[in-house]
């Protein structure tokens, strides 16, 4: 059903899908939907509150909008559970001071029309909408959120043995890691700031809920779990595009992607990654891996296509393209589930990536190797517990292309690699449904008195 929203000081509100939601209602959860990542990790939590009939709907931040980038709201059938746009443009800055305002007009317009329901808002891992959204919603309304995909903090392996492949892809598998948030950048900041204002914690694996209990967050009050380990919703999104009905292939798209079964398809996005001298050693690895005689396939993201124009390395891959049938050079995956289609197809050898989602995924779909391109993740797990998943840093082209042919070459790495067990779980919309539809009273805030188990206060404390 299409429905006209009405603006409401710069946002827009679908006011008969709210109102569906909402009415008669004490406690609705409000979906925090901002880029790709959201779409498809938070549609699952979105279907399993369909089918359990728990009151919920979509708060989409409005940033990713456009029929490419904004694709995965219509591709995963949550478009119509959109009950408010906010409609965010702009930078870093200009987002995150449209998000404080835009949520407190928000968050006014609910107290006016639906003074009597609570409203959790659940963000998503580490996008600017899971740092930024908490604290506007607690600012705004002094009640606490929900956090999907929390507890995200980047380690990193040993270096000591980096340049000799062998060694350091033992070191990564073998050693100790150490704690390195500073990358990426700002996603660390997000998913650590995120947290400040959260009540529940879901967390992907032991490790998350670690990092959190670490930094003061309990692990539960009074008998009330606050970090349950649910695993990652991102496996729920692949099952749901496993069985997919495509009318379309990726390979009625690209064509060329027949033409292998040992592609290396390279996405390349986050910002310490465009530092000119890591983005010039992943191109002259990349260009080093095709006259190699190796099949490599180049995303160029929004983020890479301008790398390449402000470097002057767009003619280099655009003259690689013209020069080698084993080069394709291609614009974004429109559809999410062409990107899981070719992963599964056996036509891909390993995805050479920056993405966290990328290295959660492949560590679930064993059909292609993740090798990540940094010098941290904040998904280590899949490296140090799982294997498989390896670390090529960007230090130089010659580097990097070594320890990719060091692994294409080793078949008892591959094997370790597709053989690793799956960390994140099964059903995770459900299980995080299903957690927040038991609580009766769910935590709007805390004072540091009623978390040591004493008398709670008064909730409305606007005076102060």
């Amino acid at each position: 059903m299409t429905t006209t929203p009405t603006t409401t000081t710069e946002i827009d509100v679908h006011e008969d899908r709210l109102d569906r939601t909402m009415a008669g209602e004490e406690f609705v959860l409000a979906v925090v939907t901002a880029t790709k990542p959201d779409f498809y990790k938070q549609a699952p939590v979105v279907a399993a509150a369909r089918r359990k009939g728990f009151p919920c709907f979509v708060l989409h931040t409005g940033q990713h909008h456009d029929d490419l980038l904004g694709h995965g709201l219509v591709e995963y059938g949550i478009d119509d559970s959109v009950a408010a746009d906010l409609g965010i443009r702009g930078g870093l800055t200009q987002k995150t001071g449209e998000l404080m305002r835009r949520i407190e007009t928000f968050t006014s317009y609910l107290d006016e029309h639906y003074p009597d329901t609570t409203v959790l808002p659940l963000v998503h891992g580490d996008t600017l909408a899971a740092g930024i959204v908490p604290q506007a919603w607690m600012f705004a309304t002094n009640r606490l959120v929900a956090h999907n995909e929390a507890g995200l903090r980047s380690m990193s392996p040993s270096f000591d043995a980096q340049g000799d492949p062998e060694a350091f892809v033992e070191a990564q598998w073998g050693e100790e890691w150490s704690l390195n948030r500073t990358e990426p950048f700002p996603e660390q900041y997000d998913t650590f700031v995120g947290s400040a204002a959260a009540a529940y914690h879901f967390a992907p694996t032991d490790l998350n809920r670690e990092h959190l209990v670490r930094e003061g967050y309990p692990a539960e009050v009074e008998g009330d779990e606050r970090i349950p380990v649910v695993g990652n919703s991102v496996v729920d999104a692949i099952e749901a595009k496993a069985n997919a009905d495509l009318d379309e292939s990726v390979f009625d798209v690209y064509p060329e992607l027949e033409r292998s079964d040992e592609w290396i398809r390279v996405d390349i996005h986050r910002r310490a990654n465009l530092l000119p001298e890591r983005f010039r050693a992943i191109v002259d690895c990349v260009t080093s891996l095709v006259e190699a005689g190796h099949h490599v396939n180049f995303v160029e993201l929004t983020a890479t296509e301008r790398a390449l124009e402000q470097y002057g390395l767009r003619d280099r891959l655009t003259e690689l393209a013209d020069e080698h049938d084993n080069f394709l050079l291609t614009g974004l995956w429109k559809r999410h589930a062409h990107v899981y289609e070719f992963l599964r197809s056996g036509h891909c050898f390993a995805e050479l990536t920056d993405s966290g989602s990328m290295q959660e995924e492949l560590n679930y779909i064993d059909e292609t190797l993740c090798l990540t391109a940094r010098f941290n993740t904040d998904r280590p797990e899949t490296v140090s517990e799982a294997g498989t998943n390896l670390l090529v840093p960007p230090t130089t082209g010659e580097e990097m292309e070594e320890l990719v042919e060091y692994v294409y070459g080793n078949d008892t790495v591959r094997t370790r690699m597709r053989e690793g067990p799956s960390l994140y779980g099964e059903n995770v919309g459900e299980s995080i449904v299903d957690f927040l539809a038991a609580k009766d009273d769910p935590v709007s805030f805390e004072w540091a008195h009623e978390r040591l188990g004493f008398a709670r206060s008064e909730r409305d404390f606007e005076y102060l």
